[in-house]
């Protein structure tokens, strides 16, 4: 019996997901929030160990000192890689001292991994993964702000962040509604596959 993938709603929610770097001046309930976390903890952990906390934050000058800190760590290692024309547009972004790294969301949370569990990296990011995922299914933006990982390289962040001495952010994610139309998706490139019969 043939599967029915093409309007699957779960397949089109993956297909659908993209990082969204402009949202509304609109405040997220936490109810909403609770649900994406909830669906975070649903991946798979090896051994069952699910290493994961969440952190979540609201208030706008602390992402802004965290923005702040992370842009000028940020810019001087992409000045080390070859010149192209995205580059330069992040550079110029990050020199810029209105702009966020995260796009004026209005909810950061971070994914914390337990750092003596050796697949803790990889469980909350499975973990984060099903959160992006579930934002969308929710008609929310979402994206993942690798760059504020450096924050942990600060104790007077992770003590406004509250990160416990066991545990390591994995997985800074923002989330809110949409400001405007999205641009499009970018296409996504054929999968290389080796097939073994």
């Amino acid at each position: 019996m043939a599967i029915e993938t093409e309007h699957h709603p779960i397949l089109s929610v993956i297909r659908e997901r993209q990082s969204v770097r402009e949202y509304a001046d609109r405040d997220l309930p936490d109810e909403i929030i609770k649900d994406i976390i909830a669906a975070g903890i649903q991946a798979p952990s090896a051994l069952g160990l699910q290493p994961w906390q969440f952190v979540v934050v609201r208030d706008r000058s602390l992402m802004r000192r965290i923005s702040d800190y992370c842009k000028p760590i940020l810019a001087e290692k992409i000045e080390e890689e070859p010149r192209n024309p995205g580059i330069d547009t992040f550079l110029a972004a990050l020199r810029d001292p209105e702009y966020s790294i995260f796009y004026n969301a209005p909810v950061l949370v971070l994914v914390l991994g337990t750092r003596e569990v050796v697949s803790s990296v990889i469980d909350c990011t499975l973990c984060a993964g099903s959160m992006l995922l579930a934002a969308r299914a929710l008609g929310l933006g979402s994206c993942w702000i690798g760059s504020a990982t450096l924050a942990g390289q600060n104790p007077g962040l992770i003590t406004a962040l509250k990160v416990p001495d066991d545990s390591q952010i994995v997985a800074p994610l923002i989330f809110g509604y949409p400001a405007a139309s999205l641009p499009p998706k970018p296409e996504r490139r054929e999968p290389r596959i080796t097939w073994i019969p």
